[in-house]
């Protein structure tokens, strides 16, 4: 079996973890894999942290550099298309099923005949359901002959639109976390720099945009502070919202209490994970939330919007964190002030979060794919 993978941009190292862990696993089976990298990077990431070549442990072709922003979409569809028509394996995987590129690379795969899986990390919470675009959703899941699932509400969002258990599979997300991560180490770390109760550290990580819900979550750090005036917030990231998010905090008085932190990355973010009370992840649309993994993977518990595509796997009520109906400002607020009080055994939260996360690792999503093309080959040879 030779398979092929196709991803939108190299920026994700989360992915490139998940890849470089691919190579090793295929390596160890003889199982050829040819890796394509549409762009380097996208302009809503570009500032987020540097492209990093050294997570990229595995052979792949990058088809345009800079931004995918930047590429002409008749270069791309070109591109694409020859490299899709030219590669010999027997099983491909496109990413973004929303974009013509993979229209047009599944009808080459049908013409050729070859199967071809999808990546979904979409969920029914993420973005209202259009109706002209459901049908188009619907034909392309079920012209793919497998799709692979970012967790269980990924499942059922492809489940929504008619796919089969037989053809989705569950793959876990997996954090980049530093080479020289241990879970001895980031325990340890806990238990040195976590924040004392009387004075919390509420910790967001992320874009400044409109989808995170960031002014609901200073709407609510508003009511928290009043009660508990050490109380800080740290929001870690830029983007397009932070001079109103600014204003906004003036306009409540928190400015003092509010820290703009910029964009962080490395030793740096997760130094921020480990010396918080726990991270807030407010969001109206978040498919996933990987940043829930890093902090759980240092110990620090979270307070999820429940529209996030994380909470079924990583948020159990009350031990690893909360989770909130999105919207409710006064339950934000509320969960907020109740979270340091009702986890502040550091030693206990920690060990629960760790115990938790421990299952989510690049290898482990890396082997779920390889098992999913197995299952995917055998009902082909099936058919056959």
């Amino acid at each position: 079996m030779k398979i092929a993978i196709w991803h939108n941009i190299m920026w994700s190292r989360y992915k490139a973890g998940v890849f470089s862990s691919i190579h090793r696993q295929a390596q160890a089976e003889n199982i050829p894999v040819n890796f394509y990298q549409i762009a380097e990077t996208d302009a809503n990431r570009a500032g987020l942290s540097p492209i990093d070549q050294s997570w990229h442990q595995y052979p792949f072709t990058l088809l345009f550099k800079g931004a995918s922003s930047e590429i002409s979409p008749f270069k791309l569809l070109w591109r694409a298309g020859l490299l899709t028509w030219k590669d010999p394996a027997d099983l491909f995987i496109l990413s973004g099923y929303e974009r013509p590129v993979v229209w047009l690379q599944a009808l080459i795969l049908s013409l050729k005949r070859r199967p071809f899986a999808l990546f979904c990390d979409s969920t029914l919470y993420d973005q209202p359901q259009r109706f002209w675009k459901g049908i188009a959703k619907r034909i392309i899941f079920n012209w793919a002959d497998g799709i692979f699932c970012y967790g269980v509400r990924a499942m059922e969002y492809v489940s929504y639109y008619g796919v089969p258990s037989t053809r989705s599979f569950v793959r876990c997300q997996a954090a980049a976390l530093p080479k020289d991560y241990s879970v001895e180490k980031a325990h340890q770390q806990r238990l040195e720099k976590a924040p004392q109760e009387a004075a919390p550290r509420y910790l967001y990580v992320g874009r400044l945009s409109p989808e995170k819900s960031l002014d609901h979550l200073l709407l609510a750090f508003e009511q928290v502070s009043l009660t508990t005036p050490g109380a800080r917030l740290v929001l870690v990231g830029k983007g397009p919202q932070e001079q109103d998010l600014r204003d906004l905090a003036i306009k409540l008085g928190i400015q003092q209490r509010v820290i703009f932190a910029g964009p962080k990355y490395d030793k740096a973010l997760f130094e921020q994970y480990s010396s918080a009370s726990c991270l807030v992840l407010p969001s109206y649309s978040e498919p996933w939330g990987l940043v829930v993994n890093e902090a759980l993977s240092y110990g620090c518990p979270v307070l999820v919007s429940y529209r996030c595509g994380c909470v079924p796997e990583l948020v159990d009520e009350g031990i690893t964190g909360f989770s909130f109906e999105w919207g409710n400002v006064a339950e934000l607020a509320e969960k907020m002030a109740l979270l340091p009080r009702t986890l502040s055994d550091v030693e206990k939260t920690a060990h629960a979060c760790l115990k938790r996360i421990a299952p989510f690792t690049p290898e482990a999503a890396a082997n779920s794919i390889l098992q999913g093309c197995f299952t995917i080959m055998n009902s082909q040879n099936q058919i056959r």
